[in-house]
């Protein structure tokens, strides 16, 4: 993971996917509603990953729930005051409630008493953990005075074992929703339509609702 050149031949190539996959979805997610000119459907959009963020949550996806909460929360979705003023209380509420585990205050500290307290099998936010790993590899050193710094594999190693408890049980989709069309489904989140450039999406909003003069 760190220092991957000292390493040649040994890949992350599945890690890099899910931190790739991450940062799809959140742009996928502000996309989407810039690319919806009618202020009807962008509120009938909004509430729609409102709801998906929900669900992902309730099935602890952490990773594809931070990613549509983030998502929303570009500053290309949070300024369409018109489309937020139509969403329901019911939505907003649930909305601010989601935007607290996003709080990074005293170190992701909400987040962090909520994954304590969850059972395998869940996905966990893998750039806090890795911004963890990298604060842990970076900012302490392996040898000291001609000794391995035992405290720092220590570290390290509780964070592994946040993952490992992660997947220690696999996942049973007992009570899932039957759904039509699953292959069209599956296609389509397998091809998301993004635009991850942050000018492009700003350009997009303004034309969707002007600045108030």
């Amino acid at each position: 993971i760190f220092k991957k050149h000292h390493f040649p031949g040994k890949i992350v190539g599945n890690l890099d996917c899910f931190l790739a996959r991450f940062n799809e979805v959140q742009h996928w997610v502000t996309t989407e509603i810039c690319l919806t000119p009618l202020l009807s459907k962008r509120v009938h959009l909004l509430r729609k990953f409102i709801k998906i963020a929900q669900h992902c949550r309730d099935f602890q996806n952490m990773l594809a729930f931070f990613g549509i909460i983030m998502g929303l929360s570009n500053i290309a979705i949070s300024r369409l005051s018109q489309t937020w003023e139509k969403l329901p209380s019911k939505f907003k509420k649930l909305f601010k409630e989601f935007e607290t585990l996003l709080d990074p205050t005293r170190n992701h500290r909400t987040y962090r008493q909520a994954m304590s307290k969850q059972e395998s099998p869940f996905i966990p936010f893998m750039p806090l953990l890795m911004k963890d790993m990298t604060f842990i590899f970076e900012g302490n050193k392996t040898i000291i005075d001609g000794l391995i710094n035992f405290e720092k594999m220590h570290m390290i190693a509780n964070n592994i074992r946040c993952i490992r408890r992660a997947r220690k049980e696999a996942f049973v989709g007992d009570n899932l929703p039957v759904v039509k069309n699953r292959a069209d489904i599956r296609h389509y989140v397998r091809n998301l339509h993004v635009i991850d450039n942050q000018r492009t999406l700003s350009q997009l909003s303004h034309r969707l609702e002007k600045r108030a003069e």
